[in-house]
C-alpha cells in the first residue's frame, strides 16, 4: 500500500465568520414549512382511515399492530441511514472525520424526507455544504454525479437480476413472464445507457459554446468515470447495497407487523424498485406519488390491496420519521460548526486555493484529525 505524501500543515483557529447562510430551500423557515405540510398530510391520512366508510379492513389491520415488528422496522431504517453515510463517505471523501461524514449524510437524509424530489433535495444540500467547506466546485459536481449513479446502481442491478429470476422461473411469483422480462430490460438498459451517456456528454461538450452547459456536460461525463473507478471500493458496495436492502427490509416487516403474509421476496423487491419511481413527484417526502406507486406495484405483483395499503402506510411513517429525527439534529450541529469553521471538510482539498461559498478565495488547511 502506497503511503500518502506528507503535506505541510496549516491550522486555522475556530472563528465566527460572516458566511453566506444556507440556501432558502434549506432554511429553518422552509424546513418548518415542510414539516407542517407533512404533519397536515399525516393527520389527514389518519382521519381518512379512521372515519371513511368502507375502510373497516384497514382500521382492523392497524388495530392489530405488533409493536415488536414496528421497532424492528425502525432498526432497519437506522441501518439504511448508516449505509447512506457509508456510501457518502466512500464516494465524496474518506479524509473527513466520521462525525462530519455522518452529519452531512444524515442531513441529506433529512432533506430527502422533507424536500424529496427523487433524492435531489439531499444531494443539493450536500453539494452546498461541501462547497461551503472548501471542496472545489468541479470535484463536488463530479462526485455528486458519481454518488447518484452508484446509489442507483444497486436499484437497477437488482431490478435486472430480480426480473431475470422471475422471468426464468428461478424464483416464484406472478405467472405473467412480462412482469419479469420488462423490469429486466429496464435495468439492463439503464446500465447500458449510463455507460453510453459518458461518450455522448463529451461529444456534446465539444460542440457546445456555452460555458455553463460545457461545465454541466463535463461534470456528467467525468462523474461516470468517477463512478466506474469507485466500483473497486468495498465500502461503496456495502453502503449502496445496504442502503437499498435495509429499506426494503423496513417494507417487508410491515406485513407481519399487522398480521399479513410476507409476499415472495423477488416480487416484493421488484414492486419496491418500480414503486420508487413515484417518489419523483415533487412533493415533500414524496407523499402521494411514492405511496400510490408502491401500492400499485405491490398489487401488480399479486399482493392484496388491503395488505399492500397497510404495509405501505406503516413503511412510509417509518421512512419519514426516522431520517427526520436523526437528520435534523445532525443538520443543526453541522450548521453551528460551519459558522465557526470547526469542521474538517477542508481535508478533502488539503493545500488547495479554492473558492469557498461566502468567504471567497481560501487556502485550505490540513485539519488536526482528518480520520
Amino acid at each position: 500500500m502506497t503511503a500518502r505524501p506528507e503535506l505541510k500543515v496549516t491550522y486555522l483557529e475556530p472563528t465566527e465568520v460572516d458566511a453566506e447562510p444556507l440556501p432558502e430551500e434549506f432554511s429553518e423557515r422552509s424546513l418548518r414549512r415542510s414539516l407542517a405540510i407533512l404533519a397536515t398530510i399525516a393527520v389527514a391520512v389518519v382521519l381518512l382511515v379512521a372515519l371513511l366508510p368502507g375502510l373497516s379492513s384497514l382500521r382492523e389491520s392497524f388495530n392489530g399492530a405488533e409493536p415488536t415488528w414496528i421497532w424492528l422496522g425502525v432498526g432497519f431504517e437506522l441501518l439504511s441511514c448508516a449505509s447512506y453515510v457509508l456510501v457518502f463517505r466512500a464516494v465524496f471523501c474518506d479524509r473527513m472525520s466520521w462525525r462530519t461524514s455522518t452529519e452531512i449524510g444524515l442531513s441529506e437524509q433529512a432533506a430527502n424526507t422533507l424536500l424529496s424530489v427523487g433524492g435531489a433535495g439531499g444531494l443539493a444540500l450536500g453539494a452546498w455544504i461541501l462547497r461551503r467547506g472548501g471542496v472545489p466546485a468541479g470535484q463536488v459536481g463530479r462526485r455528486t454525479v458519481a454518488f447518484f449513479l452508484l446509489t442507483s446502481l444497486a436499484n437497477v442491478g437488482f431490478l435486472a437480476i430480480g426480473g431475470i429470476a422471475l422471468a426464468t422461473g428461478v424464483m416464484s411469483g406472478p405467472t405473467s413472464p412480462l412482469l419479469g422480462i420488462v423490469p429486466a430490460i429496464v435495468g439492463i438498459g439503464a446500465i447500458a445507457l449510463t455507460l453510453t451517456a459518458r461518450r455522448v456528454a463529451r461529444a456534446l461538450r465539444e460542440r457546445s459554446e456555452r460555458p455553463r452547459l460545457q461545465a454541466i456536460l463535463g461534470a456528467a461525463a467525468d462523474g461516470v468515470d468517477e463512478a466506474v473507478g469507485l466500483l473497486r471500493s468495498p465500502a461503496m458496495w456495502i453502503g449502496s447495497v445496504g442502503y437499498m436492502l435495509f429499506d426494503i427490509a423496513v417494507l417487508a416487516v410491515c406485513f407481519p407487523a399487522f398480521g399479513n403474509p410476507l409476499p415472495p421476496l423477488d416480487a416484493l423487491m421488484l414492486a419496491y424498485l418500480i414503486g420508487q419511481l413515484g417518489g419523483l413527484v415533487p412533493l415533500p417526502g414524496g407523499i402521494g406519488g411514492l405511496d400510490l406507486g408502491l401500492i400499485g406495484a405491490l398489487i401488480l405483483y399479486g399482493v392484496g390491496a388491503t395488505d399492500a395499503a397497510v404495509a405501505v402506510l406503516a413503511y412510509r411513517g417509518i421512512l419519514l420519521a426516522v431520517p427526520a429525527l436523526v437528520g435534523l439534529p445532525a443538520l443543526a450541529s453541522l450548521r453551528r460548526r460551519l459558522r465557526t469553521e470547526e469542521h474538517d471538510i477542508a481535508a478533502c482539498a488539503p493545500g488547495q486555493d479554492v473558492e469557498v461559498v461566502g468567504l471567497g478565495r481560501v487556502l485550505m488547511p490540513v485539519p488536526r484529525n482528518p480520520c
